[in-house]
């Protein structure tokens, strides 16, 4: 008896210990998070983030409730750990750096409640953000996850930049001050909740036991996260996706890689035939295309005088005509020394009358199988699958199916109409990219983009690029069904500036043809592997200027997001350039039709370039 009254008070004591917060700093000391334990009016226990000394969040809830257990009321910290350093060190395929490295300090606490329940929080600080996650002991038979109580609350009047929900992914990303909007709002989500100093969350590392989750706004300024599903199986122990949270300047969010540094590592045992690349695509041009084998074949041709390494037979391949079927096109493309890569439906979300094929020949593990060693035999590099339904858990487990299977066969994949990035490029480096953005296929569909590509294309490098690699297309010189109203300098830059392991080069043969050779000879040598990622200068909406560096190439690409004329002005001292470093520049000429070129531009510590409004530029130093 006496020995569980000592046991007892030693219980209470640890209680009484922590119930003050506990402070967890990052490796460089600038970025403080801490638990705080039930208290206050609302009887919950909660984070804060702070930056410097100042606040980033100052409150953000922690919870979960299932069918048996409520953990997020009167939650006291049971236990804490000792606080251990955690690297992160690993070679990516694609991305804004081949080799990855950070290091955060770790700490992991138990939290409990008056009913003996508990619930494990894993926290880390890095210096460049804050990732958490949970894990909960449910019951062996299971039980069902009906509430997140994860929110984010930023003050009313301070910067956001926020994507409405959307099944797709895609959507505008519009600066907003106003707190009280209510609704529901996808990932990534940018905040300013300090002048100069930004948030920007998200989630990564989305197992099979896992289901998406987005942001609700209530209308009092915070942002909720909910689950896709409002009962979600867990069994066991069960740990949910990491939190993330990139905090900082704008140059730490842009250049940051903590969804991949918090992800899962990766799971495939040979990844040599994983190769990033340039790759001719027809559906922006022409949406039916691919039923015309002729019209294929000029693509193709395309991608061999560029020197690109893929070639793209888009959606309808199973109804080509005139001349050839798809198993032609794949062998006239090896004949070129081209990749073929081709497209499939997912039928999952946009199936039945109208929906465009193949259909139905990936959803079945053996069907999926048969599939893939088909497509192996051809010779086939990788696939596009598209229209993908919200991220259930179901849909979850087809991602990761779909990706594993692929792996087998030493099939890319680029995963499009569906999810984000969920750091899934580290566990399975044949992930070489996503759709999940309002790209340029939209000059196809509508005219919504005329108007805003300029300012949304100069609020993806904060934003949406910034989680993952992003198929956009870009670089589109003439029209599609609608017209663009960017400069062709502006159209040069993105496919340098915008981050994808394989760039889909959507204009027409002829347009391409008709550039200026060195904007040709750019568009030739276009990396999609990037040895190291700079932000140099720029703001959401506004402007932004990018430095990537391919060996010991840097390339700068800049544009203008408003529609008045700008002068971008960026240091070059970051990059650490010899006095031997010669430079290349394609900038916007006289009109938004004609380049500035100049092969042997002189450049300074500081550059100051004059762009056209929705103007651009493209910077080549060879150092």
């Amino acid at each position: 008896m006496l020995k569980r009254f000592f046991l007892f008070a030693m219980l209470v004591q640890g209680l009484c210990l922590v119930a003050s917060g506990q402070q967890l700093l990052s490796p460089d000391g600038k970025i403080e998070v801490s638990l705080h334990p039930a208290g206050g009016t609302d009887g919950k226990a909660y984070l804060a983030i702070r930056h410097n000394g100042q606040d980033v969040f100052r409150h953000i809830g922690i919870g979960l409730e299932t069918d048996r257990q409520n953990l997020a009321k009167g939650l006291r910290i049971a236990s804490a750990s000792a606080v251990t350093p955690h690297t992160d060190d690993y070679m990516l395929k694609s991305g804004k750096r081949l080799h990855c490295t950070n290091q955060a300090n770790e700490q992991t606490f138990v939290l409990g409640n008056g009913q003996g329940q508990r619930l494990t929080l894993q926290t880390r600080a890095y210096n460049d953000g804050v990732a958490f996650r949970y894990s909960l002991h449910a019951a062996p038979e299971g039980e069902t996850l009906t509430a997140e109580h994860t929110s984010y609350g930023l003050p009313e009047g301070r910067p956001r930049w926020m994507r409405p929900r959307s099944v797709d992914n895609e959507g505008f990303y519009p600066l907003a001050t106003d707190g009280k909007q209510v609704g529901e709002w996808g990932y990534p989500a940018l905040m300013e909740p300090q002048p100069g100093v930004f948030a920007l969350l998200t989630e990564a590392d989305l197992q099979r036991t896992n289901c998406g989750s987005f942001l609700v706004s209530d209308g009092t300024g915070r942002y909720r996260v909910q689950p896709v599903e409002r009962a979600l199986p867990v069994a066991g122990e069960w740990r949910s996706a990491w939190h993330v949270v990139m905090i900082g300047p704008l140059a730490d969010i842009v250049e940051s890689t903590l969804v991949t540094d918090v992800s899962t590592p990766c799971r495939l045992e040979d990844t040599d035939w994983i190769r990033p690349g340039v790759a001719s695509w027809i559906y922006w041009a022409y949406n039916h295309g691919t039923r015309d084998y002729q019209l294929v074949k000029s693509y193709i041709d395309l991608a061999a005088e560029m020197g690109w390494r893929y070639n793209l037979i888009d959606w309808e391949w199973d109804r080509m005509a005139n001349g050839g079927k798809m198993e032609d096109a794949v062998a006239y493309a090896r004949s070129k020394g081209i990749r073929p890569l081709l497209w499939y439906n997912s039928s999952t979300n946009w199936t039945g009358d109208g929906a465009p094929g193949p259909l139905y020949r990936l959803n079945k593990a053996e069907d999926r199988e048969k599939e893939f060693a088909w497509l192996e035999r051809l010779g086939v590099q990788g696939i596009k699958v598209d229209f993908f339904p919200t991220d259930h858990q179901q849909a979850i487990n087809y991602y990761h199916d779909l990706l594993e299977a692929a792996a087998r066969h030493r099939l890319l994949i680029n995963l499009h109409g569906g999810t984000l990035p969920w750091g899934w490029q580290r566990t399975y480096p044949n992930l070489i990219t996503l759709e999940a953005v309002y790209g340029a296929e939209w000059y196809n569909n509508n005219d919504r983009l005329t108007s805003r590509a300029a300012c949304h294309n100069a609020t993806l490098p904060f934003t949406r690029n910034v989680i993952g690699p992003m198929d956009y297309t870009p670089g589109t010189f003439s029209n599609s069904q609608h017209p663009h109203i960017t400069t062709h300098a502006h159209e040069l830059a993105l496919p340098f500036l915008f981050e994808s392991g394989i760039q889909h080069m959507p204009d027409r043969p002829e347009t391409y043809r008709s550039l200026p050779p060195v904007v040709k000879r750019l568009l030739s040598g276009l990396p999609t592997a990037w040895d190291d990622t700079r932000l140099l200068a720029g703001y959401p909406g506004e402007s932004v200027v990018m430095a990537r560096r391919k060996g010991k190439t840097w390339y700068i690409a800049g544009i203008n997001g408003k529609d008045t004329a700008a002068t971008l002005r960026f240091s070059l001292e970051r990059l650490a350039l010899s006095p031997q470093a010669k430079a290349l520049l394609a900038g916007d000429g006289k009109d938004s039709q004609s380049f500035r070129i100049d092969e042997d531009y002189a450049f300074g510590k500081t550059v100051q370039l004059d762009c056209l409004p929705r103007g651009g530029f493209l910077l080549m130093i060879n150092d």
